[in-house]
């Protein structure tokens, strides 16, 4: 992305992670619990997220956003997830479309939009998936007819997260053919006479963030709230993507960085057959695995942001291979680390269990983890010499679809 700021210097790095680590210590943490338990919305910990500079991290400053690399941008997800993983997710998804306006809106969309979205005075919704369209995107239904100098919008979107909450929902429809060419982006407010929501989803977990399906039942929207070209849409949606899957990489690791310590915590204090579990051979064992295998997955997540942030050709498979390893590796270290705890990990009072709920949703959105393979693997074996991935939209893997769950994004 253009017009982005690379922390330079230890410093001004330790700095602004530092900044979010304490906001995660102090505004999230300490009500993880009680958020999951009860389902609550924390409304007011956004807004302070947002004094921070965490409504738009990669947004241009122009209209209040941090300009951020996408480098940046993997670290304070991993700190804000070590706080509360699915408060940190929707702070993704917020980003995402706060920055999904600021690149395709025009300057008077940008104007009316994007300052509320990073201060997070306002929050914003991604409606791409529908009931019979997940993976398969681009075979969307929900339709928006030009009458006028209006647009009349129909259809369900599922698994939208923050529905109800948000102040504008970006809602990806179709104006044309069949396919991903007949798509069309559009921003559609909130309060739209038409626009309601159906009931709460009963999850497994991100209790902490709600998720309904949208309903759209002739809302009507002007021309003007067209984001980009018509027939545009679907590829807007799947620029998004890259950063998007990072950031849910990134929450991965945050979320089993944290089981991980408490497990590590956990060993040394348990005694069983008269020796804290620490000096077993065993424990040993699993702890440097998982720590081994959370660097690891460290790594690739910071070689996609690296990709992106250096428009490298090949940033849509990177980014596919560090969002399927790092989510799968990170739900793995979490339930491991809950099998670490036995029966107590298995108890609500050390969260452990919570985190592992939380964490098994990202090898589902942002592209199942069985679609990041397919990018991997068609990339690997398409023609040499053909066009790349970034040139020509995405891989054929998103074109057909990309996306499952895509409560996320």
């Amino acid at each position: 992305m253009s017009d982005t700021i690379t922390i330079t210097t230890a410093e001004e790095r330790e700095a602004i992670i530092g900044a979010v680590r304490e906001f995660a210590d102090t505004e999230l943490a300490p009500f993880a619990a009680e958020r999951d338990e009860k389902h609550l919305f924390p409304r007011e910990s956004l807004r302070k997220a947002g004094e921070l500079g965490l409504g738009g991290i990669y947004v241009r400053e122009e209209f209040g956003g941090t300009a951020l690399s996408r480098t940046d941008t993997v670290a304070i997800f991993e700190e804000l997830a070590k706080g509360d993983p699915a408060v940190a997710a929707y702070i993704s998804i917020h980003n995402m479309v706060a920055w999904m306006i600021d690149t395709y809106g025009d300057e008077t969309q940008r104007a009316q939009w994007v300052p509320q979205l990073t201060a997070m005075q306002e929050f914003g919704g991604y409606c791409l998936t529908e009931p019979g369209a997940g993976s398969d995107a681009a075979n969307i239904t929900t339709s928006a007819v030009r009458d006028g100098d209006d647009y009349v919008l129909t259809g369900v979107k599922q698994f939208i997260s923050g529905a109800g909450e948000a102040a504008v929902y970006v809602v990806m429809a179709r104006t044309g053919e069949p396919g991903a060419r007949g798509i069309s982006a559009f921003l559609v407010p909130g309060d739209a006479p038409g626009l309601s929501f159906g009931p709460p989803e009963k999850k497994m977990g991100w209790h902490a963030q709600p998720t309904r399906p949208v309903i759209l039942d002739g809302v009507r929207v002007p021309a003007s709230a067209l984001l980009g070209a018509e027939g545009r849409g679907f590829a807007i949606a799947m620029s998004a993507l890259n950063g998007g899957r990072l950031n849910i990489a990134a929450c991965s690791l945050g979320g089993a960085q944290w089981a991980l310590d408490r497990a590590v915590q956990y060993v040394h204090e348990r005694v069983a057959f008269g020796e804290p579990l620490a000096e077993k051979q065993s424990i040993l064992f699993q702890v440097a695995d998982m720590r081994t295998d959370l660097q690891a997955a460290r790594l690739m997540v910071s070689d996609g942001a690296r990709a992106v942030d250096e428009h490298s050709p090949d940033a849509t498979m990177r980014c596919a291979m560090a969002k399927r390893f790092a989510t799968d590796a990170g739900f793995d270290v979490a339930n491991r680390a809950l099998q670490l705890h036995g029966g107590y990990g298995y108890l609500q009072d050390y969260g452990i269990e919570r985190v592992v709920r939380d964490l098994r949703v990202h090898q589902i959105l942002e592209g199942t983890n069985e679609i990041m393979r397919l990018i991997v693997g068609r990339e690997m074996l398409r023609p040499s010499g053909s066009a790349s991935l970034q040139r020509s939209g995405g891989s054929s893997a998103e074109r057909s679809g990309g996306s499952a769950m895509r409560s996320a994004s």
